[in-house]
C-alpha cells in the first residue's frame, strides 16, 4: 500500500502534549465524517491500522479523520500518565474539539474499539453511530491476558532487547487468520514506527470491562469479529448483540483480529451499507 497520501497534521492539547492525525477530504459532496481509532500494539499507528479502508470511504462521500492515540504513531508518548480509558478518551475529545467537530461517526479496532464506546457512553451527544472490529473494553482483563496474542505481546515489552524484528513478525501473524498477510512491506512499516515508541503505554493501560453498560448505547452499532481472533475473544460479540438495543454484527471465519485488514473490500462495502441506511441520531 502506498504512502499515507495526507500531510502530517499536529494537534496541542490543553496538557500541552501533541496528536498527531491527517484529514482525508470525501470526494464530492460530503454526508459525514468518519473518525478512526486504531488498535495497541507494537508498531501500531492510525495510517496502519486503516490504510485499506480510507479511500473507499472518501469516494462515497465521508471526511476520514486518522489519528494516533498517546503513545503510539507520531502522537506524544507521555511516561508520567497512566493510560486509561479516560485519558485515551480525553485524548478523542481533545481532537474533535480542535477540529471542531460537533458530531462524528467512530471506527474502532480493539483499543480503538474501546475508546469509541467510552466516548459513546460518556459524550453521546456527540456520536452518531458506531463502527467496531473486536472492541476491547467488554471482558475482564483476566480474559484478556489469557488469550493468546496479549500473553504473546506482554512476554517481550516493546523496547526490551529481546523485542526483535522476528518477535514483530510472529506476533503480527497472531492478528491475522492467513499468515501471508504479514508481509516484508508490513513487518518495516511497524518495526520502523515501534522505534519510538516505549512501553508505559502498555505496562500503564487500564481499560475497565464496559459490558453491562452496553444497554444504555442509543447510536445504531455495527460489529465486526473473526472467529479465529487471538486477542479479543470472539464470544464478545454475544454480549454486544444481546446488549445493546441497535446493533447489527457480522462474525466472519477464517478471520483473526484484523477484519478491516483481512477483508477490506467486505469490510468497506458492508460499513457504508450501514452508513447509508441507518440514519445518524
Amino acid at each position: 500500500m502506498p504512502a499515507n497520501p495526507a500531510a502530517a497534521q499536529f494537534l496541542e492539547t490543553s496538557r500541552g502534549l501533541s496528536i498527531h492525525y491527517t484529514d482525508h477530504p470525501a470526494t464530492g459532496a460530503e454526508s459525514g465524517t468518519l473518525v478512526f481509532i486504531h488498535g495497541s500494539g507494537p508498531g501500531a499507528s492510525g495510517w496502519s491500522n486503516f490504510k485499506h479502508n480510507i479511500a473507499a470511504f472518501q469516494v462515497a462521500g465521508y471526511r476520514c479523520v486518522v489519528y494516533d492515540q498517546w503513545g503510539y504513531g507520531k502522537t506524544d508518548k507521555p511516561t508520567d500518565i497512566d493510560h486509561t480509558l479516560d485519558f485515551f478518551v480525553e485524548g478523542l475529545t481533545e481532537l474533535l474539539d480542535g477540529l471542531a467537530l460537533q458530531t462524528v461517526t467512530l471506527v474502532g479496532n480493539s483499543l480503538g474499539g474501546a475508546v469509541a464506546l467510552g466516548m459513546a457512553l460518556t459524550q453521546p451527544q456527540r456520536v452518531n453511530q458506531l463502527i467496531l472490529m473486536a472492541p476491547g473494553g467488554i471482558e475482564s482483563r483476566e480474559a484478556y491476558f489469557a488469550m493468546e496474542g496479549i500473553q504473546t505481546m506482554v512476554k517481550h515489552p516493546m523496547g526490551s532487547p529481546e523485542f526483535t524484528r522476528d518477535v514483530l513478525a510472529k506476533l503480527l501473524t497472531l492478528l491475522v487468520y492467513k499468515a501471508e498477510i504479514v508481509d516484508q512491506e508490513l513487518i518495516d512499516e511497524r518495526w520502523t514506527t515501534l522505534q519510538t515508541q516505549n512501553s508505559h503505554v502498555l505496562a500503564t493501560m487500564a481499560i475497565p470491562d464496559l459490558s453491562e453498560q452496553i444497554g444504555q448505547l442509543e447510536q445504531p452499532m455495527l460489529v465486526f469479529w473473526g472467529t479465529e481472533d487471538k486477542f479479543c475473544p470472539a464470544s464478545g460479540v454475544w454480549k454486544i448483540l444481546k446488549g445493546a438495543g441497535n446493533v447489527q454484527a457480522e462474525l466472519l471465519n477464517h478471520c483473526g483480529h484484523w477484519v478491516m485488514t483481512e477483508y477490506p473490500a467486505l469490510f468497506n462495502r458492508r460499513s457504508l451499507e450501514f452508513l447509508s441506511k441507518t440514519p445518524s441520531q
